[in-house]
Parts: C-alpha cells; sequence; structure tokens
C-alpha cells in the first residue's frame, strides 16, 4: 500500500488563519467617501428597478383584470 507513505501532511488551522491574515493585509481598502458613493449607487439603481417592476406589475394586472371581466 503505497497510498499511506505519500500522504502529504496538511497544514494546520493555525497556518491558514495566518495566511488569511496576510492575505487581508495586502487588500486594497476602498475609502469610505468611496463607499458612500458607491451604497447610493446601489441604493438608486434598486429604486429604479423597483418602480420598473411595480408599473408592469401593476400593467399586467390591469390587463388580466380586462381580460377576465370581459370574458365572464
Amino acid at each position: 500500500m503505497a497510498k499511506a507513505n505519500n500522504k502529504e501532511k496538511k497544514p494546520g488551522l493555525g497556518k491558514k488563519i495566518k495566511d488569511v491574515f496576510s492575505e487581508l493585509k495586502r487588500v486594497t481598502w476602498p475609502t469610505f467617501p468611496k463607499v458612500v458613493k458607491a451604497t447610493g449607487v446601489v441604493l438608486v439603481v434598486v429604486l429604479i428597478f423597483t418602480v420598473i417592476v411595480t408599473g408592469i406589475n401593476f400593467g399586467l394586472q390591469t390587463l388580466l383584470d380586462l381580460a377576465t371581466n370581459n370574458i365572464g
């Protein structure tokens, strides 16, 4: 059984956590004004899509009401 002899030792949990923190130190974090601006853009886009989807929903509901009232 050669498989037992060829096993590589996996790094421990402490090594993995150390590597994670090492990588996090290299990350370029955005400044607070950039975060606020990006959040504002996301909120505006969500609001626009909410209005569009609500309008489509209202229009389709109106068409359904017209179709069901005229047939029945």
